[in-house]
C-alpha cells in the first residue's frame, strides 16, 4: 500500500509539473509564434522555417513536447476515470471548476492531437510542412475554425486553472490569503491566454 501511495504521489506531481513545464510554456510560445501572422505570410513562414531548420528538431519535439503531452493526457484521463466530480451535488464554484478542468482537458487533448497531426505529422508524411497558406485554407472550413476556437479556449482555461492546482500541489500557496491571490492570478492567466490565442488565430482568418 505504501509503495502504491508513493507511486501515485510521484505520478500526480509529474502530471502537475508537465502541465506547466513544458506544455504550458509551449502553449504560450505557440500563441506567440502564431502571432507573427499579423505581419503577413512571408514573416510567418520564415518563423516556421527557422524552427523546422533547428538541429535535431524532431527529437526535441518528441522529448519535450509529444511525450509530455501524451503522458499528461493519458494520466489525466486516468484521473478523470478514478475521480469523483461532485459539482452536480454541491453548487460550489470550486466544484464546477473541478468539472470544467476535466472537460476542457479532454477537449484540449483532442484538439492538440488533431493540431499536431494536421500541422506536423502530416507534413512529415507528405513533405508539405505547415505554412500560412495551409493554415488559412484549413480555417476556411467553419467546423475546423469552430474546433480551433473551442480548443484554444479550453487549453487556455485548462492551463490557467491547472496552475492553481500546481501551486497547491507543490506547496507554493498554503494559506487562504495566498490561495485567493493565486486564484485571481490564474483567472487572469486563463483570460489572457484566451485573448492571446484567439488574436493569433484571427490573423489567419
Amino acid at each position: 500500500m505504501a509503495t502504491k501511495n508513493m507511486y501515485t504521489f510521484f505520478l500526480r506531481r509529474l502530471h502537475s509539473i508537465t502541465g506547466v513545464l513544458p506544455i504550458g510554456a509551449f502553449l504560450a510560445e505557440h500563441f506567440f509564434t502564431n502571432s507573427f501572422a499579423m505581419f503577413g505570410p512571408e514573416v510567418y513562414n520564415s518563423k516556421v522555417e527557422f524552427f523546422m531548420g533547428l538541429p535535431y528538431i524532431l527529437m526535441i519535439e518528441i522529448a519535450l513536447i509529444w511525450i509530455p503531452i501524451l503522458f499528461h493526457g493519458v494520466y489525466g484521463f486516468y484521473i478523470i476515470y478514478t475521480g469523483d466530480a461532485s459539482a452536480f451535488r454541491y453548487r460550489f464554484a470550486r466544484n464546477w471548476m473541478y468539472v470544467l478542468q476535466r472537460v476542457t482537458g479532454i477537449i484540449a487533448f483532442l484538439f492538440i492531437c488533431y493540431h499536431v497531426y494536421a500541422t506536423r505529422i502530416s507534413g512529415l508524411v507528405t513533405g508539405q510542412h505547415v505554412s500560412f497558406e495551409l493554415v488559412q485554407r484549413s480555417l476556411q472550413n467553419p467546423a475546423i475554425l469552430a474546433f480551433y476556437i473551442l480548443g484554444i479556449v479550453s487549453a487556455s482555461y485548462h492551463l490557467g486553472n491547472g496552475l492553481f492546482g500546481f501551486f497547491i500541489t507543490w506547496g507554493i500557496t498554503i494559506g487562504e490569503k495566498t490561495q485567493k491571490v493565486a486564484s485571481v492570478f490564474c483567472v487572469l492567466v486563463s483570460a489572457g491566454l484566451t485573448v492571446f490565442g484567439l488574436a493569433a488565430l484571427s490573423y489567419f482568418v
